[in-house]
């Protein structure tokens, strides 16, 4: 045989060997039958005293050969003082060697090597133990411990399955630093790559509640990567008889205009089609709305509990407060540009009708000139309708608001009139320059004391977290001095920034530290103040990223039930109506017409709000903002009136936002009645008449009346729905 057979015999026979504990008994039984074969043969070249002694014995002669195979102690109970001699003595021998070779050796050998393969099979995730209900993340990412935390939050019965071609030890290690040990039991890692379908048969994909996939977002496929996962997933389904199938796919993109992308288009209908729904995820705007809606990040240290976040626009704006919300990102990262945009979807109030007061977004960044000209070219039909600022900080000179239409096409110059352009509530400005500079520190002095006429925050969003941390202790004075909200961007933990704060809020209630001393006409007075840093915030970090807030897209859920179940004209279902249905119905019933993703977004977008809105209404009825009392009591004529504006005025941003366009004077059907009905079907591509100040508004107007009025209702409704089974 030459040598390359041997080398692939080896191969063959090890692989073979390796494969599972059945195959390796096998080989064992193969090789006893051959050695019960000589054994015999032997016996018979012995001669025939072997054959009196079985008779002698009254024993078989087909068991003799194989009792001293298979008994360690056969020998001496047969023979010793048995008068067994000569050959039978030496084929017994040979005989009762192999035998206890093979079940004294090799057996104990095959045990011993089994459950020590048993055990690297387990520790290297090659062990299958879940086989319906479960949670299954495909990828692993250092956001998959938020997503476990938020998984046993809504199911603390919840066995969840983490697919990865990581190595299994090092998964569990950073579980067990990032989770602790208790919910240990209830994860599984297992070995596999998510975009083959070979292991989801392995894992039971099919039978799964929902699927995560994550990946790894500093792969830089990583999005393309996570679409290729979404395919197999439905080609694999697709070809599954049975009618279990995962109720949720939530999809994690790290790209701002792949995840953009998805909030438009019917991408992946196939999904859709197979009953299973589809959400996209990015980390970035997962944090923004952590910040301004849910109003509080998870504290991994004392799992279940949370840090609240303080509101940007302090208790709540009423209609004749003059102060507008200031936002002041310092950087242009994709932290930054996403929680901008997340901003100017969400925070929209009621003294934008009353005092034209804007929500401001300022970029500070030394490269400004360029990165606005890449923020406009991507929302450029926002642009095309609100002009902006700018204003160049990089050299010596003062801060001015300078504003700039070059973007405007709906402009006086180009035929339209001074109401078909400036309309929005919300406005962004660009600043370049360097954040150290004293041109720039001078800027923020002066925005940090004009408490009169603006709310104040300021994210520090650079990538490098060294720097936002340096910058975040080394703010002008007017800034701590007047306690303005600071959100600092941590990669990890936000212990350090954390316990900062909260050393420095403990100031508050030490007689001895918190008096602030100040002459004022030569009279000594003083004021209660909290230490230097009690306002600084953390975000953006890894471990608490995922925020799956149930809540808001409950209520997103029964606002499109609304808007989809209108009898006509411009008026909802009655309340008595609707609250006929038992809550498993009304959920059933929304359920169906969640099904278009454009509607899903714009309604998600108005869920995002009504924390918001209700902020406003505490305001405008005088309450404090923790005064939940009146929420769902019903709303005034007025108040109605004044929260249909700051509706419509979000819904003008939002549809800019994800692409929508306002129409030209030749495709508006206001401007031309006669073609309304052929012009109104440009909506399909992304034209969209209604983008317009709201006194331009005809009736569709009395459905944002109709909206704001059914608030109360959504939140009573959406409060029983939590305890339906």
């Amino acid at each position: 045989m030459k040598r390359k057979e041997i080398k692939g015999l080896k191969l063959w026979f090890d692989r073979l060997l390796s494969k599972s504990l059945l195959r390796q008994l096998a080989i064992l039984a193969a090789g006893l039958i051959l050695a019960f074969v000589v054994s015999y043969l032997l016996l018979l070249l012995s001669g025939t005293e072997w054959q009196r002694f079985c008779d002698q014995k009254k024993m078989s002669r087909w068991m003799l050969p194989l009792y001293l195979l298979i008994d360690s102690n056969a020998l001496n109970n047969l023979y010793i003082g048995g008068g067994a001699h000569g050959w039978m003595l030496f084929a017994s021998s040979v005989t009762f060697l192999v035998g206890a070779f093979v079940f004294n050796g090799a057996i104990i050998g095959i045990i011993t090597n089994s459950i020590e393969q048993r055990v690297m099979s387990h520790r290297g995730g090659h062990i299958h133990y879940l086989k319906s209900g479960h949670y299954i993340i495909m990828g692993y990412d250092d956001m998959v411990p938020s997503i476990i935390s938020h998984i046993i939050e809504k199911d603390r019965e919840a066995y969840i399955l983490i697919l990865s071609a990581a190595e299994a030890p090092y998964i569990r290690e950073k579980l067990k630093r990032d989770l602790g040990e208790k919910p240990q039991d209830h994860i599984i890692v297992n070995y596999g790559h998510r975009m083959s379908t070979e292991y989801y048969s392995d894992i039971h994909l099919e039978a799964s509640k929902e699927i995560f996939i994550v990946g790894k977002r500093s792969l830089p496929a990583h999005d393309a990567i996570n679409v290729e996962c979404v395919d197999s997933i439905c080609r694999y389904l697709e070809n599954i008889t049975t009618s279990r199938k995962p109720s949720l796919i939530t999809c994690v993109f790290d790209d701002l205009d792949t995840y953009s992308a998805f909030k438009t288009s019917e991408i992946f209908g196939h999904v859709k089609k197979l009953g299973i729904e589809f959400m996209p995820y990015n980390f970035y705007t997962g944090w923004a709305k952590q910040v301004f809606v849910d109003g509080y990040h998870r504290d991994m240290d004392h799992p279940g509990e949370t840090i609240p976040y303080p509101s940007v626009f302090a208790g709540g704006i009423s209609p004749d407060d003059n102060r507008h919300v200031h936002l002041l990102f310092v950087g242009t990262t994709n932290f930054a540009v996403a929680f901008a945009i997340e901003a100017a979807h969400v925070l929209h109030f009621p003294n934008f009708a009353t005092n034209a007061a804007r929500t401001l977004i300022t970029f500070i960044d030394i490269n400004a000139d360029k990165e606005k000209d890449e923020f406009i070219t991507r929302y450029r039909h926002f642009f095309e309708i609100q002009p902006y600022y700018y204003c160049d900080l990089s050299q010596n000179g003062k801060y001015r608001k300078q504003s700039r239409d070059e973007y405007v096409c709906f402009s006086k110059s180009n035929g339209y009139t001074e109401h078909d352009s400036g309309f929005l509530d919300v406005e962004f400005e660009f600043i370049k320059g360097d954040i150290f500079s004293q041109q720039v520190q001078n800027a923020i002095s002066l925005w940090a004391s004009d408490k009169e006429n603006q709310y104040l925050s300021i994210f520090l969003a650079l990538s490098n977290q060294r720097q936002n941390f340096a910058f975040g202790m080394n703010m002008p004075d007017e800034v701590y001095d007047n306690q303005i909200p600071i959100f600092i961007r941590q990669d990890k933990s936000d212990n350090f920034v954390s316990n900062l704060r909260r050393t420095d809020q403990a100031v508050l209630l030490d007689p001895n530290r918190n008096t602030y001393y100040k002459v004022v006409d030569n009279t000594l007075t003083k004021t209660p103040r909290t230490g230097r840093y009690a306002n600084i915030y953390p975000f953006g970090m890894n471990d608490t990223a995922y925020s799956g807030n149930d809540e808001t897209l409950k209520w997103a859920k029964l606002i499109n039930y609304l808007y989809c179940t209108m009898p006509s004209g411009n008026k909802f279902q009655s309340v008595e109506k609707l609250d006929a249905l038992s809550p498993a119905e009304l959920r059933t019933d929304a359920e169906k017409y969640w099904n278009t993703v454009a509607l899903k977004w714009s309604n998600l977008y108005n869920a995002y709000t009504i924390r918001i809105k209700l902020a406003s209404l505490r305001a405008m009825r005088g309450l404090a903002p923790d005064d939940y009392s009146e929420d769902t009591s019903p709303l005034s004529d007025d108040e109605v009136a004044m929260l249909a504006r700051v509706e419509h005025n979000r819904w003008n941003v939002e549809k800019l936002l994800l692409g929508y366009r306002k129409p030209h004077s030749d495709e508006d059907k206001y401007q031309n009645p006669t073609f309304a009905d052929e012009l109104k079907k440009n909506k399909g591509l992304f034209i969209h008449h209604d983008i317009r100040p709201y006194q331009q508004l005809a009736g569709i107007a009395k459905l944002d009346e109709e909206f704001s009025r059914y608030i109360p209702w959504l939140l009573t409704t959406g409060h029983h729905l939590d305890y339906e089974k």
